[in-house]
């Protein structure tokens, strides 16, 4: 795994092999970052991602020049992961060890860009979304991104839906 684009190009993400975690290949997140590079001036969005895992996804929002990126993760091996990381590289990443329910009832920041990659089996993703508006933690015109297998749907019609192989991604905007 790598990082796509931006100040750390190129560079290597070694995983542990004993981390409870199913990173985004880097076909789709090259793809979804395209996306979000067409209808966003990444330079000045705040992110938050949930879930983070290795923190793929918070290195890449970091290395294309977010002006703030949250990693929130409830495994303590994967928040010691992201730290070490960040560290080697020195790069500015919030991390927060919590639960992701926890984290979005107490936060008191809003987000342009919140990216979620839960397990695969997970099964609330409407509840996540719910709880994310119901909280206002999403500012205007910011999106939502889930991340996901062909055996989650939503009943929304304004779900935009990605596909890169067996990689899905929901994406809805505010």
């Amino acid at each position: 795994m790598r990082i796509i684009s931006g100040k750390y190009k190129g560079r290597r993400i070694l995983i542990p092999k004993k981390l409870p975690v199913r990173p985004t290949t880097n076909r789709a997140k090259e793809g979804i970052f395209n996306i979000l590079e067409n209808r966003y001036s990444l330079e000045e969005k705040s992110i938050l991602d949930l879930f983070s895992g290795t923190g793929n996804i918070a290195f890449e929002f970091a290395s294309r020049g977010c002006k703030q990126v949250t990693s929130v993760d409830k495994d303590r091996k994967c928040v010691r992961h992201i730290n070490s990381f960040q560290n080697k590289l020195n790069i500015n990443i919030e991390i927060v060890h919590s639960d992701c329910y926890k984290f979005i009832k107490e936060c008191k920041n809003k987000y342009d860009l919140i990216f979620a990659d839960p397990p695969y089996d997970y099964l609330q993703y409407e509840e996540l979304k719910n709880l994310i508006i119901k909280q206002n933690i999403i500012n205007k015109g910011g999106c939502v991104i889930f991340e996901h297998s062909k055996k989650t749907e939503f009943n929304d019609p304004n779900a935009e839906i990605r596909k890169y192989s067996n990689v899905y991604f929901s994406i809805f905007t505010f």
